[in-house]
């Protein structure tokens, strides 16, 4: 089965009727071969579903069935023979879902000593996908463009990154974002327009009072506690020593209720994403933080302080890298080392990384949290593993969205930090620490990210293509010269 069961993805097969019935008929059992070596390969994350269209009407009613369908998160074209592009203007204008144009052919190699006019008409993606290339470029339709031989790897990776991201957004539009609380107050960047940010990617983000989760709570069953503290004994490292103090343990059972209680809250509000705040933690012993950490390793999007861009944004990785190695993690910059050939950036947050970024088990502890005058919340404790990764900031613009990201190289901590009861990740951001530092503030980028070894850049982009938003990419081989007076234009 694949990753993405509940999703299609619908591919057009353009060609026009003045070749001939047996040319169309050539051209759709191409199509169905390509589309089941497509679906039997386990590069390519949701099923895709092939389609000949050679008619206007047909290429209209094919896109009209394509929006009306909630299962289909996408569509993919190929010309295997010439299709005039006015074929397609309508069928385009009308079209609601992310579009990637494939440029490849049938056939790998040119059938030297057979070739003759019959193979050229058809087999013509060289000057048919071309002539499709422009209706798009004419129309103003944002899309990607993957060229190569449909059975190569490098081209099977960059349509999976592309679905990937189409499968990110269309979650988008149904998994809501529920906020226990606003947001930090006086904090501007994790404030925003959410009617704006619906119209643009279909978030729904509605407050709750503090009250529909500590209600919750109180009716969690001591039977309930006991099945999640199982769970939390298989999951991590829970110290003999911790169990033993009735009084330290009781802060971990009160987590596990509270996470109880937000599984229920989140469920009854259809919520895939969600926010907190230690200014409101009204009927609540202690700031969730054990509770919020579990809940994000299997899927769930998460923000601090009300930041519901940053919630959005978690969720939409956290699903675009379903079935992947790496792990993704709300992520804060917190402080720096700035000696000097040795500079880097200390992320961390009071409690809420997620342990699928751990390079080990994560260890359960209790600690104060000197902040929000509550108890001593419990909370997982680890490093984050070495490796590539991404950071990446949603900002709100005046008239549009900002996606950021800056390419990093995570490090193996190179000190324990016993007097830092947190989960913690190192990195050193790319093309190098000023440059990377300064580009992000030029920027706009938050302070809060969603932070993963599991997506790359280049599923970023096809995101933000997809909503139509604006992208900053802060990389290896950016040039830092030319990037900065771009952002200072």
């Amino acid at each position: 089965m694949k990753l993405f069961s509940n999703y299609t993805f619908w591919f057009a097969v353009g060609t026009q009727t003045l070749y001939g019935s047996e040319v169309i008929a050539q051209v759709t059992g191409h199509a169905k071969k390509m589309a089941a070596f497509f679906n039997d390969n386990a590069t390519i994350p949701a099923t895709v579903v092939p389609m000949v269209v050679t008619s206007p009407e047909e290429i209209t009613s094919f896109f009209r069935k394509a929006n009306a369908d909630p299962n289909c998160a996408g569509i993919m074209t190929w010309m295997h023979t010439f299709s005039p592009s006015k074929m397609w203007i309508q069928g385009l204008l009308e079209n609601t879902k992310p579009l990637l144009h494939l440029h490849t052919q049938f056939n790998r190699e040119i059938p030297w000593d057979t070739i003759d006019m019959d193979f050229m008409n058809l087999n013509q993606s060289a000057h048919g996908d071309r002539e499709h290339g422009f209706i798009h470029t004419r129309l103003g339709k944002k899309r990607k463009v993957v060229v190569g031989f449909w059975q190569d790897d490098n081209v099977l990776e960059r349509i999976a990154l592309w679905m990937r991201a189409a499968v990110a957004f269309a979650d988008g539009k149904t998994s809501k974002v529920s906020r226990l609380g606003d947001n930090m107050r006086e904090v501007a960047v994790t404030d925003g327009n959410k009617v704006a940010a619906q119209m643009k990617f279909g978030w729904q983000v509605n407050g709750y009072g503090v009250a529909e989760l500590a209600e919750r709570y109180k009716a969690v069953s001591a039977q309930q506690v006991e099945q999640k503290l199982a769970e939390y004994e298989a999951r991590y490292l829970v110290p003999d020593a911790l169990k033993q103090d009735q009084a330290q343990f009781k802060k971990v059972r009160e987590q596990a209720a509270i996470e109880i209680a937000l599984r229920q809250f989140l469920s009854d509000t259809g919520a895939g994403a969600f926010t907190t705040t230690f200014e409101d933690l009204a009927g609540l012993p202690q700031l969730p933080g054990l509770a919020v950490q579990n809940l994000m390793v299997e899927g769930f999007g998460f923000g601090a302080e009300g930041d519901w861009k940053t919630a959005a944004l978690v969720r939409a990785m956290k699903t675009m890298s379903k079935g992947l190695d790496g792990g993704t993690s709300f992520m804060e910059d917190y402080t720096y080392n700035l000696v000097q050939g040795n500079e880097m950036v200390l992320g961390a947050h009071m409690l809420e990384v997620c342990p699928s970024i751990a390079t080990d088990k994560a260890k359960v502890e209790v600690h104060p949290l000197s902040i929000g005058g509550k108890d001593d919340p419990a909370r997982l404790v680890f490093d984050a593993h070495a490796g590539k990764a991404v950071a990446a900031s949603m900002i709100e613009l005046q008239n549009n969205y900002r996606l950021i990201i800056n390419e990093v190289e995570a490090i193996a901590l190179p000190h324990a930090m016993p007097k830092l009861p947190v989960a913690r990740a190192l990195w050193k951001p790319y093309p190098d620490f000023k440059s990377g530092l300064e580009l992000w503030i030029l920027a706009g980028g938050a302070h809060h990210t969603s932070f993963s070894y599991a997506v790359c850049t280049e599923m970023l982009e096809d995101y933000a293509r997809i909503a139509d938003i604006e992208t900053v990419v802060i990389g290896k081989d950016t040039n830092a010269a030319e990037l900065r007076r771009s952002l200072e234009a």
